[in-house]
């Protein structure tokens, strides 16, 4: 199994002001192994005249790996006409996913609401398609959002989905922000884990803001990464690991700058551990 150092995606939100092309570029330049898509950068690319075969080429013609592919949030609390649309959203977000030779997608709680219940069975549907590619998916939880806000949440909702392709998504700026920092995630079982995110948090009380853009690279805040690193590496963790920080002091510099730094910064925290 290759090092963590050698598994390290950049997240598009890291870099939400910049386009994808300059964007895949970025990644590429500052040393990164792979990235991160979301459904916002298919969307983004649309409304520029784009197909969705143009930005399937545009993303090969980088030459950047893609780790994993977002797709639209909402879903988990969808009704009716918008949940048939969020679906098929995913199904399209799945044949992308094997055009462009990305195994995992991902989702996340999204704006709205509802009961535990309803999550379980979309989650559990989203599992179904997602295993008729061939793909796995990642559940996020958000420690701001109403109902899937803690780790344990998100793990009953996994467990009663009984998916064997749709597992959990750790991002440490949540786990840190809803109390299980460091070592916090101590008892979930390795192969639970399929995908990892990861940014710093500011010290302070939390924003309120579904979707923060407070977000700092590894190192910044109050994290503890060696307890992180360490853990993961304990479980022998295999997946990518995606920085994921939204921040608007660092979209106002030059992207390929701020890549450059976070991958560094990253791989100096990773080589305590490694």
């Amino acid at each position: 199994m290759s090092k963590m150092s050698e598994r390290l995606a950049l997240h598009t939100w890291s870099l939400d002001t910049t386009p994808l092309a300059e964007a895949l570029a970025a990644a590429r330049d500052g040393g990164w192994n792979a990235v991160e898509l979301r459904r916002i950068d298919f969307i983004r690319c649309f409304e520029k005249g784009m197909s969705n075969a143009d930005v399937i080429g545009l993303v090969r013609a980088s030459g950047m790996r893609v780790a994993v592919i977002g797709t639209e949030y909402g879903l988990l609390f969808a009704k009716g006409e918008e949940s048939r649309r969020l679906f098929a959203v995913l199904e399209e977000t799945c044949r992308n996913a094997k055009a462009l030779g990305c195994a995992m997608i991902m989702m996340a709680p999204g704006p709205n609401s509802g009961t535990l219940t309803e999550a379980i069975v979309n989650y559990r549907a989203a599992g179904e398609i997602v295993g008729a590619h061939d793909l796995r998916i990642a559940l996020e939880f958000n420690s701001a959002h109403d109902v899937i806000n803690r780790l344990a949440v998100a793990r009953e909702l996994i467990a009663a989905a009984n998916q064997p392709n749709a597992g959990l998504l750790l991002d440490a700026y949540h786990l840190q922000r809803s109390g299980d920092g460091g070592r916090g995630f101590e008892n979930v079982p390795g192969d639970e884990i399929f995908t990892f995110q990861f940014s710093d948090v500011p010290a302070g009380p939390p924003s309120g803001d579904r979707r923060p853009t407070d977000r700092l690279m590894p190192g910044k805040g109050c994290v503890r990464w060696n307890d992180v690193f360490q853990l993961l590496k304990e479980k022998n963790y295999s997946g990518s690991l995606s920085y994921e920080a939204p921040n608007p002091e660092y979209w106002a510099r030059p992207p390929a700058e701020v890549a450059r730094e976070a991958a560094r910064t990253t791989r100096e925290l990773l080589a305590a551990v490694e």
